[in-house]
């Protein structure tokens, strides 16, 4: 029975020291916390001055390219002449102020609700058909072993990003369009060849296929560095338990993936009305307004081309406010999941 005591007391001992370790921890870190509260903001300065030198550029490049140019806002509550005045803020200062008056316009516009309609079809087309394949590429990517091999399909999959989107629409009309190399196969072949160009109906599957070619291998970059963050250790010890390659997937890469997914995912949604322009423009007249009308193109043909500029300024102004609504409601529904989305629940 002594021996079982000692047993018990040895045992319990560590247990009982560590909770004055643990004090002392927090207690420097609390130390830690006063201390960088008690330092003045000179001190931060002088401390701190490498790193926001470091940050300057950027931001100087997002004042200057996004702040500043948001200003012009105020032009979608006006009768816009650029011609009013001697320069450009004579032009803000004496345009005729008409309220809500664009808005009202642009809202009692059919062409401007269709090209509403097509934008989030095409969202929410591409949100099932494109957003999942660079998950999957970059999955398919670090299961690769050899570094030869992986760099090199990297670089495959890499290189359309950088092809202007005149390059995309070019090769995919040659090797689709009606005098394509596809076309002349099957008339050789004595087959009458579809058309994929200039169908209308097949217009929502041509596009996201061109999107696919050219952004999924960019698009999966993120994914694989969230994959390199997943400890190994995790994988040996799943294999050693007999887990298999789908349940290691399933129980180990996706749920470390999972943030960077709902983060990339709530920041989509705030695109939503954003779909790309040049893709569209360059289409347009092979399949017809119809299809190919978003919300971009239509900005710019019913606002820039006939010189109506607070009408677009208020099209744009609509699509910034609600990508904001979405994004906060998205990130709202990722906190009752229990994800932190793109900013934590205060």
């Amino acid at each position: 029975m002594s021996e079982l005591a000692s047993e018990s007391v040895s045992i319990g001992a560590p247990s009982t020291a560590s909770e004055p370790e643990v004090k002392a921890k927090k207690a420097k870190k609390n130390d830690k916390a006063v201390s960088r509260q008690q330092l003045s903001f000179g001190k931060r300065l002088r401390r701190d001055w490498p790193l926001l030198l470091m940050c300057f550029p950027a931001m100087a490049l997002l004042l200057v390219f996004h702040y500043v140019p948001s200003l012009g806002n105020i032009i979608a509550f006006q009768d816009y002449n650029p011609f009013v005045g001697d320069d450009p803020l004579e032009a803000f200062l004496y345009s005729e102020w008409i309220g809500f008056g664009n808005f009202e316009y642009l809202f009692g516009t059919q062409a401007f609700w269709d090209s509403v309609i097509t934008t989030l079809s095409i969202t929410a087309f591409q949100l099932v058909f494109y957003f999942p394949i660079p998950i999957l590429l970059a999955i398919l990517l670090n299961s690769i072993l050899s570094p030869k091999i992986r760099s090199l399909v990297q670089s495959v999959v890499y290189l359309p990003h950088f092809f202007s989107w005149v390059l995309v629409v070019s090769l995919f009309q040659m090797m689709l369009g009606g005098a394509g190399l596809l076309a002349q196969t099957l008339r050789q072949a004595g087959y009458t060849p579809p058309e994929i160009m200039t169908n209308p109906d097949t217009f929502m599957f041509l596009i996201t296929s061109q999107a696919l070619w050219k952004d999924a291998g960019w698009g999966m970059i993120v994914f694989l560095a969230a994959l390199a963050a997943i400890d190994t250790s995790l994988y040996e010890a799943a294999a050693a338990d007999g887990a298999g390659r789908w349940r290691r997937m399933w129980h180990i890469t996706l749920p470390g993936l999972r943030s960077v997914i709902v983060l990339l995912l709530i920041l989509r949604l705030g695109d939503a009305l954003n779909v790309g322009f040049e893709q569209f423009i360059l289409q347009r007249e092979m399949v017809g307004r119809e299809a190919a009308e978003v919300v971009d193109t239509y900005v710019y043909y019913q606002g820039i081309a006939v010189q109506q500029w607070g009408v677009g300024a208020a099209a744009g102004l609509f699509k910034a406010v609600i990508g904001i609504l979405l994004i906060v409601g998205a990130n709202k529904l990722a906190h009752r999941f229990g994800e932190q989305g793109i900013y934590s629940k205060s």
